[in-house]
């Protein structure tokens, strides 16, 4: 069946940013990260929230 793949938003957590180079606007990050060569990434503060079980 036909069907449309590669629209949906991936959120990773626990990757760290080892160096940031501002001369280059360039983000070293650790660990791997979702989505295509030359794709686009937003990093933001994690928000974490507490599990009620």
């Amino acid at each position: 069946m036909p069907g449309h793949m590669g629209v949906e938003r991936v959120t990773v957590q626990n990757l760290r940013v080892i160096k940031a180079d501002g001369e280059n606007n360039l983000l070293v990050v650790k660990g791997a990260v979702p989505g295509p060569k030359n794709g686009l990434v937003v990093i933001r503060k994690a928000v974490r929230t507490a599990k009620n079980a």
